[in-house]
């Protein structure tokens, strides 16, 4: 009601008058979301589709399939979030979205889950040379007192490596889907052109 109020130089009161007159429908809460995401801009591009990064967009949709946070009915997610403790892992995750997408790296942000008996500003300085995503990107980390020691601490601690942007989500998830259907559906045809 704003951008037509605005566009007609008048009150958003009077745009509403005139709805009610009129008995126009305004639109759901739902639908006025879904207007503005859909109208908000992406902060990445898709690469070129080559020969050359077909396996590590396969390789990176299935770590993500596996490792990654997807969302839940309750929990909806709105970025990317991928959390592991194998630093060959995760330098392969950031691989795949580096080669397969032109990303801002300044919406990077990296979560260092730890015990407190660790060295959390080495662990830092160690996932941040891993990653090459600075330290001034490092969110505060979570360190836990309540552990019991045994033999399987993670030596250092797990990371979430978050992208803050619901459409690349949404990208990965469709390469996800495409893959499924192509490896799952007993054959069937998909129209996944770009894998």
């Amino acid at each position: 009601m704003s951008d037509v109020a605005k566009a007609f130089s008048v009150s958003t009161d009077d745009v509403a008058h005139f709805m009610r007159k009129n008995n126009l429908a305004r639109r759901s809460l739902k639908d006025a979301q879904f207007m503005q995401f859909n109208s908000r801009k992406r902060s990445f591009t898709c690469k070129p589709n080559t020969r050359e990064n077909q396996e590590i967009k396969a390789i990176g949709s299935m770590l993500y399939w596996g490792e990654g946070y997807k969302g839940s009915v309750k929990r909806p997610a709105n970025r990317v979030d991928f959390a592991n403790s194998d630093p060959s892992m995760i330098r392969i995750f950031l691989e795949f979205l580096r080669q397969t997408y032109e990303l801002s790296e300044s919406k990077f942000r990296m979560l260092l889950y730890c015990y407190s008996n660790q060295d959390v500003v080495n662990l830092i300085d160690y996932w941040s040379s891993v990653t090459d995503i600075p330290k001034a990107q490092f969110t505060k980390p979570f360190v836990r007192s309540d552990f019991k020691i045994t033999g399987n601490t993670m030596p250092y601690g797990l990371v979430h490596i978050r992208y803050n942007d619901k459409k690349l989500l949404l990208e990965i998830k469709s390469l996800i889907d495409c893959y499924k259907a192509k490896y799952c559906a007993g054959g069937r045809v998909v129209n996944c052109n770009w894998l």
